[in-house]
């Protein structure tokens, strides 16, 4: 597989960002504190990795915080699940949407979906076994269950997924959960042999449950997860939503808001220079896309569309 790219900011990074703020400032000026009644409240939609009550709570104070800066009301919306999420952004439903990085890219073909800010510190995804187990190479995983929480998940399923076909050289029947949460408690409670995460869910995770956990395998750092803005917003809102969330670091109460969502250093994040790179891994070929259960058509204001049923296994041979 190609070597991981390094995601950096550009060199001119501070003199780019004291520009953004001139811009920022200019564009207040002119009216951002008074939306019109069109642009008063904006959709936003999270990848649901976590459980709906735990996005609720770290991202509702976040959006209330950014829109007081701003001038314009935000209305969180939680897909119930992974595959419906994804059927939302690729309909171009959310006005913004944080998302991993190869959904950034499906979202940037199918409807341009722009990226504003993201972590500065590299996206890992690990696979972890319970502390206890005797496994102790990738190898010893062949033919055996391993759990995601769902196929495009990218740090924690799609990317791990290619490594471990790719590179490891393994097959393996892929089993999943929904969650992260999900995937470390089914790998404690034995139901699988091995789980997929990424770096900092498994940090959020209670001490006790990272006791019971070891990392088996790493795969290179990636760009993180963008908040990204729908093509039809205008660049004035784009710009300001951007410069708010960077402007959060700079006090103790914006940081926290920003560290309960996983973005405690953000940066502006670059289409070509952090996400366009993923395209050399060819990971089309491991992408799943399935149809979100009865149980899960929670229609969103913005409507849905429908997509194929997903694979059971994964193989070398694939």
């Amino acid at each position: 597989m190609p070597k991981a790219p390094e995601f950096s900011e550009r060199p001119a990074a501070a003199l780019h960002r004291r520009q953004l703020l001139q811009a920022a400032g200019a564009a207040a000026l002119v009216g951002l504190s008074t939306p019109t009644p069109a642009q008063a409240h904006y959709t936003v939609s999270v990848v649901p990795q976590f459980p709906a009550a735990e996005v609720h709570r770290d991202w509702t104070p976040l959006l209330e915080r950014v829109g007081q800066m701003i001038g314009v009301g935000f209305r969180l919306h939680l897909a119930a699940s992974i595959p419906r999420f994804e059927a939302d952004f690729l309909a171009g439903g959310p006005d913004f949407v944080y998302l991993n990085p190869y959904h950034q890219l499906m979202a940037g073909r199918a409807q341009g979906y722009v990226p504003l800010v993201r972590e500065r510190k590299p996206l890992t995804g690990i696979l972890v076994v319970r502390r206890d187990d005797p496994v102790r190479t990738v190898q010893a995983l062949e033919g055996r269950e391993i759990a995601f929480p769902a196929p495009n998940a990218f740090g924690a399923s799609l990317w791990l997924r290619a490594l471990l076909v790719e590179r490891e050289k393994i097959a393996f029947t892929p089993v999943y959960v929904q969650t992260h949460s999900n995937v470390y408690r089914q790998v404690i409670r034995g139901k699988v042999a091995a789980g997929g995460g990424v770096n900092h869910t498994l940090e959020q995770e209670r001490d006790e449950l990272r006791s019971d956990l070891r990392v088996l395998l790493e795969t290179p750092g990636a760009a993180p997860h963008p908040l990204s803005a729908h093509p039809r917003i205008e660049p004035r809102w784009q710009l300001a939503v951007a410069e708010a969330f960077l402007q959060l670091a700079t006090d103790a109460s914006g940081r926290a808001l920003l560290r309960a969502i996983e973005m405690p250093s953000p940066v502006r994040a670059d289409q070509g220079r952090d996400y366009q790179p993923l395209e050399a891994y060819r990971l089309d070929k491991y992408v799943v896309t399935s149809a979100p259960r009865p149980a899960e058509a929670d229609r969103p204001p913005w409507g849905s569309s429908k997509v194929a049923k997903p694979h059971l296994l994964e193989s070398a041979k694939a």
